[in-house]
């Protein structure tokens, strides 16, 4: 989003343009989110996905978790979405790719889940003047400091306005 400063009539944004970025650069995210059942199931239905695991409470409760488990892909996209604000929030032109995404411990309704980042890699865009590729490393923790989720993401982001 992008916001008016009247001093120099440009659009503030909240997120870094491409220059901003340094490698190495690490981020511990502010924004923390409680998930809840309702998250699983809402996300479950609106993404056609009928496992019992994430929205039928009693066949979960016979598994080796007791209970439903979030649908990891809502919470990959959790834990970027937390990094948003401080890193691409109004600067984004594309995400290209995620890669080498994993998640060792189960989230459940109920945890809270934050994220941090790492900028891993930067180059500047062969193909669009003006834009560059951040390489960006998620990870998500649980309340308990343990690892969620982890995902590298390519983001194709713009460069600072002249």
């Amino acid at each position: 989003m992008r916001y008016p400063v009247a001093a120099t009539g440009r659009d503030a944004v909240a997120g870094l343009w491409f220059e901003e970025f340094v490698v190495g650069q690490r981020f511990a995210h502010e924004v923390r989110r409680t998930v809840t059942d309702m998250d699983n199931m809402l996300f479950s239905s609106l993404t056609y996905n009928p496992a019992a695991l994430h929205i039928d409470h009693a066949y979960a409760a016979t598994t080796e978790f007791g209970r439903p488990l979030m649908n990891s892909i809502f919470t990959l996209g959790l834990v970027i979405g937390l990094s948003v604000q401080d890193t691409t929030f109004g600067t984004t032109v594309a995400n290209l790719g995620m890669t080498d995404t994993t998640f060792p411990k189960p989230v459940f309704a109920g945890d809270t889940i934050r994220a941090e980042t790492i900028v891993k890699e930067l180059r500047a865009s062969k193909s669009r003047a003006g834009q560059g590729i951040v390489t960006f490393e998620h990870v998500g923790l649980n309340q308990r400091d343990e690892i969620v989720c982890r995902t590298t993401r390519a983001a194709l982001m713009m460069a600072k306005p002249a």
